[in-house]
């Protein structure tokens, strides 16, 4: 089930959908980089060439690859 939460990128509102699993893990990197899940995002944003939600799943699964 698809969680949607709202957002500020660059003084912008905006909505992202993730399932619950991916916010989770958000948080963790939020928690490893000591930085807030909206600045985490604003920094995937500046990058993506997908959908905000698909850049943010990608991140996320590249970062905990590169832990193991």
């Amino acid at each position: 089930m698809l969680i949607k939460k709202s957002i500020t990128i660059k003084k912008h509102r905006t909505s992202i959908s993730l399932e619950k699993e991916f916010w989770n893990a958000l948080e963790i990197v939020a928690i490893q980089k000591s930085s807030t899940i909206e600045r985490i995002i604003s920094d995937i944003d500046i990058d993506r060439n997908t959908s905000l939600a698909s850049s943010t799943r990608v991140f996320i699964l590249q970062y905990f690859l590169q832990q193991s």
